[in-house]
């Protein structure tokens, strides 16, 4: 039996050509398309590319050419259903069961798409053509939107007394329109009513850009109706699985790595008419694990950005918690507030896409910066509150799924706890007394920390680290001499230190001669202190914490030199750069 078509074309729009390959093929990225050597030959000039905005791969070697089906038969030695099942799972999808109901399903499928795309398009055509609905058109001019957005987005409006139901009903069961969601039979009048009359409707599209179900907006001002309206949930629609505008939007990830995830259809069309296409909006439920996962087969970078109100933050807040575990360490889920007030809408009309775009790079929040400061603003200043706190943060460290992030957030958690807790230390005592903070004092580092790479973090943690244990380090030397460092004062100062310890046998900070502002810069913005003040009694832990830092550097190291490679690679293609390129990789993955 065969695989319904909707359900390969998810699959398919679920998954980048690009993203199947890059599996068993090293991919480079160049100009719209990605090359790489050959699958299906050994070679040593790429001949193979990607396309993701045309769906297929392309061998000029062997001419070998297809779809994601195709390129997983053809490399994996698997029959077309086998080839299916492994990209269905790859995609996040259960496996299609047959059955004989499938036939049926089928059937039912066909007609549901067909009464849908008729009912959209006949009400799309009557809100362009109607003459009897201008006052329509003028509440879509107020409301800033013209032609070409009433056509982009198939807009359409339903006047208060319609009677499309009795042309459909010519040529679909009462029982098939019925379960659309589109009409709901009135048991008094034993009649059936269309649920989205006298509202501008959004037709909701599945992935493949097919309509599905309805937004529907009142042009009045009630209050008897709900502003907004959502279809009901129909065997081919569930709220918590789609995104509005999803359909067009995925067709820009082989551009952009971000995608801006807002609550309202005025929003996602708002942000479209000054530019901005790569924007969904969830349809009027809180964020699902099914949401993020499809958001995160398309872009790198989730950007939350809700209604600038009591209610948009909260909304923002039960993302927050709910789309944190299922954060990876490839992707970033963020969050942007607008001015109280605004939405997406309003904010971008009145201030245009440069502004917005530039207000969303400086203005978003890591999704773990936002869950602190939120529930720092619950706690108060006494040790049930600070436990009840911090008990709440390992709650939500612990539910995220993938370990490395785990481990991260909640070591960014406690630091940044550690840092509303303080207490006294031996680093503290022996080398600065610590002074209340003023505001200004507060800004003045938050200013200077801003400016600060994370290498330099590294770096500084590093010396910290040495400053603190000289000791212990003189004793150690051969774990840090040849610990490579890349920015030009720290590397002044490590060399100082190391020369230092190697030629005396008992050295103190102030033999080191070095300059105490420096110091005082090491001391205020290393990292680690929050983690070494606790670990003062073990020499192992500290050597633990010195071989952490060194490969963190080391990994630094290779990181950047696989940027220089590749971008080399990029322009001579040649076998000597590919296999240096792999080298280091390997390394990386080792280190």
């Amino acid at each position: 039996m065969k695989y319904p078509k909707e359900y390969l074309d998810e699959i398919k729009t679920r998954l980048k050509v690009s993203t199947v390959v890059s599996k068993f093929v090293s991919l480079k990225k160049r100009g719209k398309e990605y090359v790489g050597l050959s699958p299906f030959k050994n070679e040593k000039t790429p001949s193979f590319t990607v396309n993701d905005e045309k769906e297929f791969y392309h061998c000029f070697a062997t001419s070998e050419h297809g779809n994601i089906f195709d390129f997983v038969m053809k490399t994996q030695n698997l029959r077309f259903g086998e080839a299916v099942k492994h990209l269905a799972n790859l995609a996040g999808m259960q496996p299609y069961l047959f059955s004989k109901l499938d036939e049926e399903r089928e059937k039912r499928w066909k007609e549901y798409s067909l009464i849908f795309t008729k009912y959209t398009d006949f009400y799309h055509e009557q809100l362009i053509k109607n003459q009897s609905l201008l006052n329509v058109r003028e509440y879509l001019k107020k409301r800033s939107l013209n032609k070409d957005q009433v056509k982009k987005f198939k807009i359409g409006y339903i006047e208060k007394n319609p009677s499309f139901f009795e042309i459909l009903k010519k040529e679909f069961s009462e029982e098939s329109l019925q379960e659309t969601g589109l009409f709901y039979f009135d048991d008094k009048k034993k009649i059936f009513i269309e649920r989205f009359k006298g509202r501008l409707i959004f037709p909701i599209n599945n992935i493949a850009g097919q309509p599905i179900a309805l937004g529907g907006r009142i042009i009045e001002k009630s209050d008897y109706f709900a502003k907004y309206i959502n279809s009901p949930e129909t065997y081919f629609f569930k709220k918590g699985s789609n995104l509005y505008n999803l359909d067009l939007a995925r067709k820009l990830s082989n551009k952009l790595e971000s995608i801006f995830l807002v609550e309202g259809y005025m929003d996602v069309i708002g942000l479209s008419k000054n530019g901005i296409d790569n924007v969904v909006a969830n349809l009027g439920t809180s964020l699902t694990d099914k949401q993020i996962l499809t958001l995160n087969q398309f872009f790198e970078d989730i950007i939350i950005c809700f209604d600038g109100d009591e209610s948009g933050y909260k909304a923002a807040l039960r993302a927050a918690e709910n789309s944190i575990k299922d954060l990876k360490p490839e992707k970033q889920i963020s969050f942007l507030f607008l001015p109280n007030d605004e939405d997406p809408d309003s904010f971008v009309n009145k201030n245009g896409k440069n502004y917005f775009i530039d207000f969303s790079k400086h203005r978003k929040i890591p999704i773990h910066q936002f869950i602190f400061t939120h529930y720092k603003k619950q706690t108060e200043n006494n040790p049930s509150s600070m436990a009840i706190f911090e008990k709440k943060l390992r709650s939500i460290a612990n539910a995220i799924k993938d370990n490395f992030i785990k481990k991260y957030v909640l070591e960014y958690f406690l630091e940044k706890i550690s840092e509303l807790t303080p207490h006294t230390s031996k680093i503290r005592d022996n080398l600065y007394v610590k002074k209340t903070k003023t505001l200004q004092t507060t800004k003045k580092y938050f200013n200077e920390s801003k400016s600060l790479t994370g290498v330099e973090l590294k770096e500084f943690s590093l010396l910290y680290l040495i400053i603190n244990n000289l000791k212990l380090m003189q004793e150690n030397i051969h774990l840090i001499e040849n610990i490579k460092l890349f920015t030009e004062v720290n590397k002044q100062i490590f060399e100082k230190i190391i020369f230092k310890i190697k030629l005396e046998k008992k050295t103190k900070i102030d033999d080191l001669e070095i300059d105490n502002q420096l110091i005082e810069k090491i001391i205020k913005f290393a990292p680690i202190k929050h983690i070494l003040k606790n670990k003062l009694d073990s020499k192992n832990d500290v050597i633990e914490l010195l071989e952490d830092i060194n490969r963190d550097l080391i990994n630094y190291d290779l990181e950047f030199r696989i940027k220089e490679l590749e971008s080399k690679f990029s322009k001579d293609m040649s076998e000597a750069t590919f296999n240096e390129l792999k080298d280091l990789k390997k390394k990386q993955n080792i280190n």
